[in-house]
């Protein structure tokens, strides 16, 4: 019988201090935190789109749906009775007119659906476009929450923007689909770039940014920037064929746009109008995009390592359209303003994947993710759109913003084509219901006499317009309806309807005024 001689055992080895194990432990679930943020952002987006809060342009795309499932083919002004183009009917729009008309689908139904289809395009972009610049997948939703929260301490919402705050409002509006068209453009105009690709795919990259121009004009724009950025930026500079491509490319897109028959883009050119408007744009530049910052100091860092990196160039091309813009009082250039910040929101999310410097991924890292907590926190509202605010916390209730209410009420009294005098905000809405307004609620540059029917619409609700010149407006545009007239005796209007709010509407009873349709 024999004994087994113990065996000597190896000294274990020291166990990390707590904090290298915090960190560690943090660094695992990290990824699950990033991916189960941006998921919920999603969710959130597509849950807006059941009720489509009302704070907005809304009414107008909804006109336009409606015009078009009335007339596919000749469907006149959106919102006042004229035989006037717009710039709203887009290849989208008419595809939405479309579906209203084979399916008998309602109008908001239609956005509804439009809306699904805009999300997923984007998203789809966003996904494609970073992964030109990382095989990291992790890289997308970072990025993804860099688009949507890293704007500013407060909420900021316009068409053609990536907020959350933004897009929760303006999912179902054709600058969404513009968005992710725009993405793809980009992804798919850096591969080609890389590959030196056909004559065939450069046609086709024109083609789509001619629809994307028709589709939304501004973020049309964005989209030529970001493609010029990236010529500019590509590595190996193109040959001399890959440049024939891209004007054939260019060429083919501008002459889609030339011959759409719905409404002429390039007399949108120096038409004007739209400064006024757009001055908000240069107001509270520090609240509204100050966190955007974080990803101006990537873009350094980028540019220390190429000084051609097509984010930078991007970022320059926009920041100079937009400084351009204030300089010289074009302060619709303005809507430029994408073209600065999505290659700098672009940029950040993509910083941290840096695999080079791992101490400079960290602190760069945490700053980001206080940048995005407090990106988060300015838009926690947006949750307000699909929760009712009572039922939430106390400090996000106060955030999140009460949408319209909306004129449906009127609908059971008015029909398709009946012309309403109305205010501006609530002209804004009432066109998405069928009837007309006297005055367009949003400016229309296409529209001969948008300052004439404006200053009607003034003088008719002034106090100290005279019977007589209230009652020939309303014949000069045979109106059926009054919202909110003053009253004065022998005026023969008849109270018909009261809705929220203490509004009421009118009858006009004067034979043979209800409206004509466009």
């Amino acid at each position: 019988m024999t004994l087994d001689r113990a065996r000597p055992t190896a000294p274990s080895a020291p166990r990390p201090p707590a904090r290298s194990r915090a960190l560690a432990a943090a660094r695992s679930t990290a990824p699950y935190a990033v991916w189960g943020a941006a998921l919920l952002l999603v969710v959130l987006l597509a849950l807006v789109i059941v009720p489509l809060p009302w704070i907005g342009d809304l009414g107008m795309h909804a006109a336009t749906v409606e015009r078009l499932r009335h007339d596919l083919a000749h469907p006149g002004n959106p919102l006042v009775a004229e035989d006037t183009p717009s710039p709203y009917y887009s290849p989208w729009t008419v595809l939405l007119g479309l579906f209203a008309v084979l399916g008998g689908v309602p109008t908001f139904g239609v956005l509804r659906t439009g809306a699904v289809i805009a999300l997923a395009v984007l998203l789809g972009g966003v996904w494609r476009f970073v992964r030109t610049f990382t095989p990291r997948t992790a890289a997308v939703p970072v990025t993804l929450l860099c688009l949507t929260l890293l704007w500013g301490t407060q909420v900021f919402a316009w068409s053609g923007f990536t907020g959350l705050g933004s897009l929760a409002l303006t999912v179902s509006y054709p600058s969404t689909l513009a968005l992710g068209l725009a993405f793809h453009l980009w992804a798919w105009l850096r591969r080609a770039l890389a590959a030196g690709a056909s004559w065939a795919v450069f046609l086709g990259l024109g083609l789509l940014w001619g629809t994307a121009l028709l589709v939304h004009q501004f973020t049309g724009v964005v989209a030529a920037l970001g493609a010029v950025a990236l010529v500019l930026g590509a590595r190996p500079w193109p040959a001399r064929v890959v440049w024939a491509r891209l004007a054939a490319g260019a060429l083919l897109g501008l002459l889609l746009v030339g011959v759409w028959p719905y409404y002429d883009f390039f007399a949108l050119l120096g038409t004007g109008g739209l400064d006024a408007i757009h001055r908000a744009l240069y107001q509270d530049t520090v609240v509204r995009f100050g966190l955007a910052a974080v990803g101006v100091v990537a873009l350094g860092a980028r540019w220390t390592r190429d000084r051609r990196d097509p984010l930078v160039l991007f970022f320059g091309l926009g920041l100079l359209a937009v400084v351009l813009g204030q300089l010289t009082g074009h302060h619709a250039w303005g809507r430029a303003l994408p073209a600065a910040l999505v290659p700098a929101q672009l940029a950040a999310g993509i910083e941290v994947f840096d695999r080079g410097r791992p101490r400079w991924r960290a602190l760069y890292g945490g700053a980001l993710g206080a940048a995005l907590l407090a990106g988060a926190w300015a838009q926690i509202g947006t949750v307000g759109y699909v929760v009712p605010p009572r039922e939430l916390p106390g400090p996000v209730a106060a955030k999140a913003r009460e949408p319209w209410e909306g004129y449906r009420w009127i609908v059971p009294w008015t029909r398709y084509g009946d012309v309403v005098m109305a205010k501006v905000l609530p002209a804004r809405q009432i066109p998405a219901h069928g009837p007309y307004t006297v005055a367009p609620g949003y400016p229309d540059v296409l529209l001969p006499d948008a300052r004439q029917r404006t200053a009607a619409m003034d003088r008719y609700y002034a106090r100290g317009t005279a019977p007589a010149e209230r009652a020939r407006i309303l014949r000069t545009y045979q109106v059926r309806w009054v919202l909110d007239g003053p009253r004065t005796p022998g005026d023969g209007l008849r109270e018909t309807a009261r809705g929220p709010g203490g509004h009421r509407l009118y009858r006009v009873p004067v034979p043979g005024a209800a409206g004509g349709g466009g």
